[in-house]
This record gives structure tokens, sequence and C-alpha cells, in this order.
């Protein structure tokens, strides 16, 4: 993937404006069990950026933009996650406009 450092550009004004936000809150055994590496694995191959993160109350949080069509592969690929997690519910919250300055995906 090639990385995009956004200043203030008409390219990178029309591709956060084109591109949504997402941000989805994973439960159940989603921690010790490689689902962020895993996330972070297929975001990269379909060329999302953003982040996921382990959360004090056992959840995982991943914030990433991209196309509708890439998010809804993301939030499809949450469903199940990482060969050994067991996900028990998937909370998500969507908008429009992706004004974050992700260059790429992160583990945090």
């Amino acid at each position: 993937m090639t990385e995009t450092h956004c200043n203030v550009s008409l390219f990178c004004i029309i591709m956060n404006y084109m591109n949504k936000y997402i941000v989805i809150k994973i439960s159940g055994r989603v921690q010790g069990v490689w689902f962020r590496q895993s996330a972070k694995d297929f975001s990269d191959s379909i060329e999302l950026v953003g982040y996921a993160k382990n959360n004090k109350d056992e959840t995982v949080t991943i914030e990433a933009c991209g196309s509708e069509e890439q998010l809804n592969q993301l939030v499809s690929w949450c469903d199940n996650g990482s060969k050994m997690a067991q996900v028990d519910n998937v909370d998500i919250v969507w908008s429009e406009t992706c004004d974050t300055k992700f260059v790429d995906f992160k583990i945090l």
C-alpha cells in the first residue's frame, strides 16, 4: 500500500470526503487471540487505514477510513475475527466522512 501524507491539498480533501469513517467495538474472546494483528493484516489487504486497540473492558476497538465497500468487508470480517477469537457482539458507528489523518493501519 502506498502511504499518502495529507497536508492541506485538494487531493486529500477530496479523498477524505469520499471515504467513510467507522468505529467498531468487538466483544467476546478478542484479546490474546491475535485479533488486532489479524485485523491489521486484513485491513492492509483491502487498503484500509486506521487502527485497532485493546480496551480495559476486554473488548477491541477498530477505527478505520475507506470506501463503504471496504468498510463493509471489515465489518463482515469482524463477525468472526481471528482464528482463535470468539466474537459475541459487534457494535458499529458510521460517519459519512473521514476527517482523520490516518495514513496506514496501526495496532495501538
